[in-house]
């Protein structure tokens, strides 16, 4: 069985909607899809929640009775029968009426949640009452029937597994299972949702769990490309990945996955597949355990990265030093990218500075702090081994006329990353395609 994902830019229209179960069921082969909500929901969701945090119940219905005229204007789009549409819209009053509700009880953080997780309950109802009404022999499998967190909020993996092997084996026979993606329930039962990675992580958790044959993610592009096509001109797709370097480049920037997402497949060994769905035929990118030696995969940016360099003649010979500096970072929850190290210094980066004056407070007890704020880390991602012979040269290469802060090579076999200012951003990507993948603009 296959696990396939869709977006809210996938079901963000009814001509979508009809594109996706169209492709869904192009086969006769039996799946699990997992949806997220119509693209747009979840921002409108907030901003209802934003509403009710500030005891403004007006403003929370005004922009509930918006959202629910745009659904009502969908229900006409999708469905050809009567009988569907007065289901469906039935459906969409009592899912409008729960979210009125909210405006007249006191709202914390356990409501707002709830109120999250109503764009993948409503958009994976309307596209399974479509299927119905199609005749599609399909099911909704709620995910908050499948799957939780434990007390850590982190994926609660023989849960998921047990629950969703006995909800499928529960209902057998089914061409199409839809469930939603992002949501879930954690440890005390209550609803909440995955935060990081949304529905790819919920694709990867089910697919996991079934030793899925693969698990596909459709975005609105075809597969990984080799740098950013916002960017830089005439990139391609990479049609292969190994999971390892798929992390790193999530990791560095590349938008198309999150780079925790993808571990559940990857510990089950079960490949993932990016697919577009503007072009069904594309063969996309195949993230595995395979390992491709002798080639440079891919680049990524991270943008918005700070930059905090500390020297001390005291850190000469000085036992503790970096653990001193590293529990600074500790405390205020703030995590480190890159690291490069010095008799007398050490240089980091972060790309969170909400906590930026405190950390740089603490870390003048151990020296002299300086910071370049604007800055960029750019990746370049493949078989970066230490006993490979030229491919940091070709790296390096590339940005011989760029001005580099940083460098840090060794942490990873699949990662060279370069630090440097914003400004240079464009070219040093641009160099390093023309460089390392032979695409001259």
């Amino acid at each position: 069985m296959k696990v396939l994902k869709f977006g809210g830019t996938s079901v963000g229209t009814p001509q979508r909607i009809k594109e996706v179960s169209q492709l869904i069921t192009s086969d006769n082969q039996s799946k699990i899809v997992v949806l997220s909500a119509m693209s747009g929901t979840t921002n409108t969701l907030v901003e209802i929640s934003d509403y009710l945090y500030k005891k403004n119940p007006e403003g929370a219905n005004t922009i509930i009775n918006r959202l629910e005229h745009k659904y009502m204007q969908h229900v006409e789009a999708i469905y050809s029968t009567d009988e569907w549409k007065t289901k469906t819209i039935q459906f969409l009053h009592d899912e409008f009426d729960y979210l009125r509700s909210f405006t007249k009880v006191h709202f914390t953080s356990f409501e707002e949640k709830v109120i999250l997780a109503q764009g993948e309950i409503m958009s994976t109802n309307m596209v399974t009452n479509y299927l119905l009404e199609c005749g599609v022999k399909a099911i909704l499998l709620p995910a908050l029937d499948m799957i939780r967190t434990d007390k850590n909020s982190e994926p609660d993996f023989n849960y998921i597994k047990e629950r969703t092997l006995s909800v499928l084996q529960a209902n057998p026979g089914y061409q199409i299972y839809i469930t939603q993606g992002f949501i879930c329930r954690n440890a005390y039962g209550e609803i909440d949702n995955l935060l990081r990675g949304g529905s790819d992580y919920t694709a990867c958790l089910i697919g996991a769990a079934l030793q899925a044959e693969e698990i596909q993610i459709w975005t609105d592009i075809d597969g990984m490309h080799n740098n950013d096509p916002r960017i830089v001109e005439h990139t391609l797709p990479v049609r292969q990945l190994h999971f390892e370097e798929a992390a790193e480049l999530a990791y560095f920037g590349a938008k198309i996955l999150h780079p925790t997402c993808i571990q559940p497949a990857k510990f089950a060994g079960v490949p993932v597949r990016l697919l577009n769905t503007m072009d069904p035929t594309a063969p996309g990118t195949t993230i595995n355990n395979q390992f491709q030696a002798g080639q440079i995969k891919a680049v990524a940016a991270k943008d918005n990265i700070v930059c905090i360099q500390i020297q001390s003649s005291r850190m000469l010979l000085a036992h503790g030093f970096l653990r001193k500096v590293f529990e600074i970072f500790e405390t205020y929850k703030t995590s480190i990218d890159m690291v490069c190290t010095s008799e007398v210094g050490v240089s980091v980066t972060i790309d969170n500075d909400s906590h930026l004056a405190d950390i740089i407070d603490e870390l003048k007890k151990y020296g002299t702090v300086s910071v370049d704020k604007d800055m960029v880390i750019i990746c370049v991602v493949g078989d970066l081994n230490s006993g490979n012979v030229g491919f940091e040269t070709l790296a390096c290469e590339a940005l011989k006329n760029i001005p580099v802060r940083m460098i840090s090579y060794g942490g990873s076999n699949h990662n060279i990353s370069f630090l440097v200012h914003a400004q240079d951003k464009k070219v040093t990507l641009q160099s390093l395609s023309d460089t390392l993948f032979g695409q001259k603009v």
